[in-house]
């Protein structure tokens, strides 16, 4: 496997036992639909949060979190919709960002509320 996707899978494991630690409930991981994906789709207390995981190495080219951009923020907008249009959910939703980074040594940044469908 390629360095970069095992760090990605790394940082999924890693972001998935943080929120289970903080109480959250895994719903899905990694869900797909057609060309969209959500890397975790957790239920914190009554709201559903779609989160996205960002995982690097270092920070030379920036803080994982910068690469949430807007262009990826509608990606993941759009799956949350097509997901809630398959499942039926009705309640509040929130799109998390969790950002890991590998060095110099793991630190781990969950941000709740990242930005909101307009």
């Amino acid at each position: 496997m390629a360095k970069h996707l095992e760090t990605g899978e790394w940082g999924e494991q890693m972001a998935m036992e943080y929120l289970v630690e903080q109480g959250y409930k895994i719903v899905l991981r990694n869900w797909r639909f057609k060309n969209l994906e959500v890397d975790l789709i957790v239920v914190d207390r009554d709201t559903l949060v779609f989160v996205e995981v960002k995982t690097r190495s270092g920070t030379d080219f920036g803080e994982p979190y910068e690469f949430v951009d807007r262009k990826k923020q509608r990606l993941l907008i759009r799956a949350a919709q097509a997901y809630i249009l398959k499942t039926g959910y009705v309640g509040e939703v929130r799109f998390d960002v969790v950002a890991i980074t590998r060095s110099p040594k793991t630190v781990l940044n969950h941000i709740k509320d990242a930005f909101w469908d307009s």
